[in-house]
């Protein structure tokens, strides 16, 4: 049993009632039938093809055409095709014209690049006797039509409500349609359908598309908002009330700021006055006894600082340290004597471990060095010049000390040659003389040989000595080269800018006496006046000064009202005040005069 259903958009469905149907399930062959009949691929209760062979395009029931997409009264939309599968259409019947389809084994129609969110298709191919209603007749199955612009030459546009319903109106691309039963050229045709491009149809898009940024740039705004810390809570107004509070805060280091916040923003409002200067003077005064403790504060955490980064040095140097020591064990496990014992993946593991310990020494030793460098660098121009002064010192007595160094070592190596005569000496005797005092002689030889073996000793050690100071004195000499290139560099540095100050000073002056002439005092009055007029030029009628301060203030916050005011009350050639209005509307505005003064002056 058949059951065709209206839906909420007027369109009709149509169902199959599985439950009128008097075939057994257990027959596939009368099932298959039945679902031939209908045009679908015959399917088992399990959803496998029964025939899988079957073709929908043979073996119908006679006088029962195939169900298709574009059938009247059917509002089905085409199902995704295979793109490997050819598309067979069928004949379509209308009320006044009939649709045959293309041939099959033909390529499909070429169509132009659809452009954003076209609405509009191009129909061509018309007949000559074809009129609107016929046109609405045929592209009516497709959706709804918004309009129809109908040209002489056998073509038109149509506008649907949709985008989809354009896709629809591609599948009719290539049928013949014929105009009732006659076989007339004129009442023929071959329809060409294509994408339009049409202005209402990008506006719309257009449209769309700033709706859907609109939603986005709100959606991101709410989640910004969401997500932003919340705004402090607003100053307080100023009273002998409030005031007494302020006070007792500023005395407490944990208020400190909140107070020191609410007294900035009372003054900057104007709010300080005869009667109440007294009170801001106490509170300025509490504000200035947090300064010695700041000052301690900031030398404690300096201390901490220096503490930390001195932990920090002899770690690391323990740390350099244990490195040597795990390289000086893989460097005696390299040498022959342990190295035969180990085997081949032994010994590869333990030259791969001494590499990695090499370049993590290494990489400690470059970042202990950096950090002797940088405070080597912090010392100030006058730690630089107590460093001369000591390095000369040093050098004066490294330099006496070397000499008298080289005067012991003189004296050690003459001795030590008059030792060695003595032995030859003795020596000599000892062969020509008979054998009877050798003991005598044997013990005195001994003797001296003892002599000239400390003598030996002690004078390797001064000569040790006096290379190690003439080091020094070679490194004294290039730290005093350097400290000079320094000097000479901060003495051409101070000349210069004493040049440079001799220099603004002199053209200073003229400055200064045509300053202390006019109006403007200094050049933050210079902008202001020019950032005054360019905003009263823009409003011919006058602005109040309330007005133009706020305005003023977007660019700077410290900006007074009164010195504002003050500023072009003394500009009178420039800057006019006038009253305005009439009774509780009367209102003082500033208006811009330069033109007119600059005839005046």
């Amino acid at each position: 049993m058949f059951l065709v259903q209206y839906t909420a958009d007027n369109s009709r469905t149509l169902n199959v009632d599985s439950t009128a149907m008097t075939l057994p399930m257990s027959d596939p062959t009368a099932w298959a039938t039945a679902m031939n009949n209908l045009g679908m691929a015959p399917l088992g209760i399990a959803g496998q093809p029964i025939l899988p062979d079957f073709d929908p395009a043979l073996g119908m029931m006679t006088g029962i055409p195939p169900i298709t997409p574009m059938m009247p009264g059917l509002g089905i939309v085409p199902p995704p095709i295979p793109p490997d599968m050819p598309v067979v259409k069928e004949i379509i019947h209308c009320k006044s014209c009939t649709l045959f389809p293309p041939n099959p084994n033909l390529p499909p129609p070429a169509t132009r690049e659809r452009p954003p969110g076209c609405k509009t298709v191009f129909v061509g191919g018309l007949p000559e006797n074809g009129t609107e209603q016929i046109i609405v007749e045929v592209f009516e199955q497709c959706g709804e039509i918004i309009a129809i612009r109908k040209s002489k030459k056998n073509f038109c546009h149509i506008r649907f409500a949709e985008e989809y319903m354009v896709d629809k109106a591609l599948y009719l691309s290539g049928y013949r349609i014929r105009l009732g039963s006659s076989t007339d050229k004129k009442d023929t045709g071959r329809l060409h359908v294509d994408f339009a491009q049409a202005r209402d149809d990008l506006y719309e898009w257009e449209c769309k598309q700033r709706m859907l940024a609109r939603e986005e740039r709100h959606r991101r705004r709410m989640e910004e908002e969401r997500l932003r810390p919340p705004s402090p809570p607003p100053v307080v107004h100023y009273s002998d009330h409030e005031c007494s509070i302020v006070a007792e805060k500023l005395k407490d280091d944990s208020k400190f700021s909140e107070a020191v916040q609410t007294l900035l923003t009372w003054i900057e409002r104007g709010e300080v006055n005869r009667r109440s200067a007294n009170n801001f003077y106490s509170m300025i005064q509490s504000a200035n006894s947090h300064v010695r403790r700041l000052v301690n504060e900031k030398a404690a955490h300096e201390k901490d600082m220096e503490e930390a980064k001195e932990k920090f040095k002899q770690a690391l140097s323990g740390i350099l340290i244990q490195f040597e020591q795990i390289v000086a064990v893989y460097h005696s496990a390299s040498k022959q004597k342990a190295w035969d014992h180990f085997t081949k993946a032994q010994r590869k593991n333990i030259s791969v471990w001494c590499k990695q310990a090499e370049e993590i020494r290494n990489i400690h030793n470059d970042e202990l060095m950096g950090i002797r460098r940088e405070e080597e660098m912090e010392m100030s121009d006058d730690e630089i010049e107590e460093t001369t002064e000591t390095k000369e010192t040093e050098e004066s007595a490294l330099v006496s000390q070397a000499e008298a160094l080289k005067e012991e070592n003189d004296s050690l190596r003459w001795q030590l040659d008059a030792y060695r005569n003595e032995v030859e000496l003795l020596k000599q005797e000892q062969g020509k003389a008979p054998r009877e005092d050798d003991p005598n002689k044997e013990q005195q030889l001994k003797l001296l040989q003892q002599a000239l073996q400390g003598m030996q000793q002690h004078l390797l050690k001064v000569q040790e000595e006096y290379k190690r100071k003439e080091a020094e004195l070679e490194k004294v000499k290039d730290d005093k080269l350097q400290v000079e290139k320094m000097l000479e560099n901060l003495k051409e540095k101070e000349s210069c800018a004493t040049r440079l100050c001799t220099s603004s000073q002199d053209s200073d002056y003229p400055l200064e006496k045509t300053l202390n002439s006019s109006p403007i005092k200094s050049e933050r009055e210079a902008l202001l006046v020019g950032i005054i007029s360019t905003f009263l030029h823009v409003h011919p009628f006058g602005a109040s000064i309330e007005y133009i301060c706020s305005y003023l203030h977007r660019l700077d916050n410290k900006i007074c009202t009164s010195d504002v005011e003050c500023l072009m009350g003394r500009l009178q050639h420039t800057f006019r005040q006038e009253m305005t209005g009439v009774g509780a509307s009367l209102e003082k505005r500033w208006k811009f005069c330069g033109f007119e003064g600059l005839k005046l002056t």
